[in-house]
């Protein structure tokens, strides 16, 4: 078992969180585990990225070489496709809808959806809008995204949900809750829209 995955978006968005579940989820199933973080220049808006690679065996390198990555996922849809050269020509994007705009230079929603077009194995979805109406807050965004690239990952989905008992503890049961609800409504969307 190996996947390669890249984590994209901006600051303040949870990527790191996903990193941080994917990562115990891992470990709790004795995988090997190499990560490399790069965050950008401000704590909030800047771009935010990391290699995560699981394997059952191990590895040489935590940086995931130029059109090896099986998986991007990001809560930005400029940010994932910046990373497009990493993706393998049988990789899979999960990507959130919803742009961060936080450049004079964004392009249009029109562009985004023509660059899309191209790709052909691809989740996309308003994570933002699915956390509101399955929790009540936007801020689970990012679970909506971890579900919805669950069922690529090769880890049960059992120990995702372990991951986040554990990893959310501290903030109480209705956060635990809260972000299990936001990770299953992300997996049932991505589960319905690859029907």
């Amino acid at each position: 078992m190996k996947t390669d995955i890249i984590l994209a978006g901006v600051g303040g968005q949870g990527i790191l969180s996903i990193a941080a579940v994917l990562g115990e989820a891992a470990v709790n199933n004795s995988l090997y585990l190499k990560q490399a973080e790069v965050h950008g220049m401000s704590q909030r808006g800047g771009d935010v990225q990391s290699n995560l690679r699981l394997s059952s065996d191990p590895i040489a390198s935590d940086l995931i070489p130029l059109g090896k990555a099986d998986l991007i996922i990001s809560l930005e849809p400029m940010e994932a496709l910046r990373y497009l050269p990493w993706l393998s020509s049988k990789g899979t994007i999960v990507t959130n809808s919803a742009p961060f705009i936080n450049i004079e230079s964004y392009p249009s929603l029109d562009e985004l959806d023509r660059e899309y077009s191209k790709i052909p194995n691809k989740v996309i979805l308003d994570a933002e809008k699915i956390a509101k109406e399955s929790t009540g807050t936007v801020r689970t965004a990012n679970m909506v995204i971890l579900g919805a690239a669950s069922s690529f990952i090769d880890l049960p989905y059992e120990s995702l949900q372990d991951a986040i008992r554990h990893i959310f503890s501290r903030k109480g049961e209705e956060i635990i809750q809260m972000n299990l609800k936001a990770m299953e409504a992300g997996r049932s969307f991505a589960a319905a829209s690859q029907a």
